[in-house]
């Protein structure tokens, strides 16, 4: 049976690599839907703004009456949906965002998309692609989840190592 510290740290490390990927209500309380005002065309875009999307993480569109697909950037811009990539009328779809890049969304009824229900979110990946530059430190000095992740990783061999020499 392992010490419980082992347990502690264990149990901890799982919990912290599990919400390493965060899921996104898209448009929070409102949902996905169609803005019913004027002022509200920009309403996904402002939601987007105020988030990070990186890759592993995931969009959950809830609606009713409506769908979502996932569109190239001149079926978002142009609110075209003759050739999407994917067509979803469940109400409830979760889609992952599995490269970086940007990523469009939009309304399967063209007079939604035309009224603002599409999105379009900048996905980037935790760590740098490699032969680019690193990305600058936040000014706050905050440490990515994928640095937690791995010093934690390194505290629990540590911990494991420490525990077989007693």
């Amino acid at each position: 049976m392992a010490p419980p510290m082992v347990s502690c740290f264990s149990t901890l490390l799982l919990l912290i690599i599990s919400v390493a990927a965060d899921e996104f209500k898209v448009g929070g309380d409102e949902g996905w839907r169609e803005p019913t005002v004027a002022n509200e065309t920009d309403m996904y875009k402002k939601w987007a703004e105020t988030l990070r999307f990186h890759v592993q993480d995931s969009l959950r569109f809830v609606y009713k009456n409506d769908s979502v697909m996932v569109v190239e950037k001149s079926g978002y811009y142009h609110c075209n949906s003759s050739k999407p990539a994917s067509v979803f009328k469940d109400g409830n779809t979760v889609i992952d965002l599995e490269r970086p890049g940007p990523a469009y969304f939009a309304s399967g009824d063209p007079g939604h998309c035309k009224n603002g229900q599409r999105l379009l979110v900048e996905v980037v990946t935790l760590h740098p692609i490699s032969g680019s530059s690193p990305p600058t430190p936040s000014p706050s000095g905050a440490v990515g989840s994928t640095s937690v992740v791995a010093q934690l990783v390194l505290l629990y061999l540590l911990v494991v190592a420490a525990s077989r020499h007693v």
